[in-house]
């Protein structure tokens, strides 16, 4: 990626010595700005993802300028994004963006970093003990009530019939009257912590039986028994190579464009709005 960014960011930057006296002053009071260029009109209230949005437009539009991919703009508003200046600024970051493209053996590494993920056609028989999480319930005695049940249904003896009582008893989701039995679920069919637990992670549930741990998702807590299991199959990487390498390549190019943005935020007279660390729509 291109570093050598110019701190002078085209009309309106606080250090282009193309300004009038009266563009170099700076945006009134309570207005946000981008090196003096106010984003909104004075009594315009933007919610925040909109004011992230224009400002991020905006130093983009700025750098544009400076890069002489856009001519010099008049006034002290940002001017609204036209088809010239989105056209402009796709020059601009094609001309000081760039990624490196992963090689085979980045690839590779990726492939058997995360072999649970490119399973395809894997399915669980599973059925579960629900402890939602609602407004107003006690977390701590809820999470206590679903450890001792867990604890009960782990010690040895016990009744294979004790699962589908306290299922019944305890658990919060309709599926407690069929004793927790869910059937058949794939990983699309889980919220994506249940996926990630059940299906997605290296230490993923591979054996058939009661899961020793709570499993945590946006529902609350689980006790998980898996009855059984179908494995799917893990396509050889000569088939995912392409997909991959994609896959790659895009992350790589939203971490250039999150760097270069990072850059410009850091070089510019930011006010009223909150930009370090924050993702543009740009690289989401």
């Amino acid at each position: 990626m291109n570093q050598d960014i110019s701190t002078t960011s085209g009309c309106g930057s606080s250090a282009c010595a193309c300004k009038s006296p009266e563009a170099a002053a700076a945006a009134p009071a309570g207005i946000a700005s981008i090196n003096g260029m106010a984003l909104h009109e004075a009594g315009e209230v933007l919610d925040e993802q909109t004011l992230r949005e224009r400002a991020c437009t905006e130093l983009l539009r700025q750098q544009a300028v400076s890069a002489g991919f856009l001519p010099r703009s008049t006034g002290l508003n940002a001017p609204e994004p036209d088809a010239e200046t989105r056209t402009a600024i796709e020059a601009l970051l094609e001309a000081e963006v760039h990624s490196p493209e992963p090689g085979p053996e980045e690839c590779r590494r990726h492939y058997e970093a995360h072999k649970p993920r490119f399973v395809v056609g894997q399915a669980l028989h599973v059925r579960h003990i629900l402890f939602a999480v609602t407004p107003g319930v006690p977390v701590n005695a809820l999470a206590q009530r679903a450890e001792a049940a867990l604890l009960e249904l782990s010690r040895q003896g016990v009744s294979i019939e004790r699962f589908a009582q306290l299922a019944t008893e305890l658990s919060n989701c309709p599926s407690s009257t069929q004793g927790g039995d869910l059937g058949w679920i794939t990983p699309q069919d889980c919220a994506p912590e249940l996926a990630k637990a059940l299906f997605l992670q290296n230490d993923a549930i591979q054996a058939l039986g009661l899961h020793p741990r709570l499993v945590h998702s946006r529902f609350g807590l689980h006790i998980v028994d898996v009855l059984e299991r179908d494995p799917g199959r893990l396509p050889e990487f000569a088939e995912l190579q392409a997909q991959i390498g994609a896959r790659l390549a895009l992350q790589s190019q939203a971490t250039a464009l999150r760097q270069y943005m990072q850059l410009l935020v850091g070089q510019a007279d930011v006010e009223g709005v909150e930009l370090e660390g924050v993702d543009t729509p740009l690289v989401q």
